[in-house]
């Protein structure tokens, strides 16, 4: 196996690091999957058992001047590490003036992703520092646990109000109860709501954006026939607040777009959109 890429552009360098430090911030280990065409950052826990699944997609030709890698052979011309995106964030710390990156997959005593980042000094000569960051090679028998999720039958796509003003909502409900209700219709209104035995709280947004599921969401299910009920039928689901608000300060990202999906009383999945960055978050149900 062998990988090597330079990333020059310094708005990239930047964007780069945006998108670690939000996952950073989502989770403390994932699994990179290194392909000709993608970095795929994976969490794939179990949703049966309240994990949550990320799946977060970064073309290579959006970010990297120069990429060459050889996966584990030319059938399976991939790689799959298991890395802790924090480590990442540490080491890219360096680079906020940086000239170029260059990453390389590398053997020292353990395996690692090597950051050599050549940065800006006063004189002609250079000066490159290097990060070593640690990663557990991922065996081929095990790559079908990091399969892309499926995606189910929606029964309702919304478009999320500002994610700041969110944020600031549930900050404060997070501190009344450990569960929210989440629910929304295909009318444009979504509904975030708590309630304990001494208070009910909720927000109501109105006049939101509906989006087509075939043009916004990856799923061919836009047909089915959940979808052909009455707009103004909320569909909803009780999630961990904790959970969401998490989901919600750590974007870094600024999507143009972020997209909430629910089956109702199964599971809440939101899109982040961007022109170079996807994110897939799937968050489970809390039972009542």
């Amino acid at each position: 196996m062998k990988f090597r890429g330079k990333i020059v552009d310094i708005g990239c360098i930047h964007h780069f690091t945006r998108v670690i430090g939000t996952l950073s911030k989502l989770i403390k280990s994932c699994v990179l999957r290194i392909t000709p065409g993608n970095w795929y950052f994976i969490l794939a826990e179990k949703l049966a058992n309240g994990g949550i699944q990320i799946w977060c997609e970064l073309p290579q030709g959006h970010f990297f001047d120069e990429y060459a890698m050889e996966g584990v052979s030319k059938e399976a011309n991939e790689i799959y590490l298991e890395v802790a995106p924090d480590n990442i964030v540490k080491a890219l710390k360096t680079a906020s003036n940086a000239k170029w990156i260059k990453i390389k997959l590398t053997k020292k005593h353990v395996p690692c992703l090597t950051f050599e980042i050549d940065q800006p000094t006063l004189s002609s000569h250079s000066r490159t520092v290097v990060h070593d960051v640690p990663v557990s090679v991922i065996p081929r028998r095990l790559w079908e646990d990091y399969e892309e999720p499926g995606l189910p039958h929606f029964d309702v796509s919304i478009a999320m109000p500002q994610m700041k003003l969110l944020k600031n909502m549930i900050d404060k409900m997070k501190n009344l109860s450990n569960h929210m209700v989440l629910s929304a219709n295909q009318n444009g209104e979504m509904k975030l709501s708590v309630e304990t035995d001494m208070a009910a709280v909720s927000t109501h947004f109105r006049d939101l954006i509906n989006p087509s599921t075939l043009d916004q969401v990856p799923s061919s299910h836009d047909s089915s026939p959940e979808r052909l009920k009455d707009p103004n039928e909320f569909s909803k689901a009780r999630i961990d607040i904790r959970k969401f608000a998490q989901f919600l300060s750590g974007q870094l990202v600024n999507p143009t777009k972020v997209i909430c999906n629910i089956v109702h009383n199964k599971v809440v999945h939101f899109l982040l959109l961007n022109e170079d960055v996807s994110l897939q978050y799937f968050m489970p149900v809390v039972a009542s």
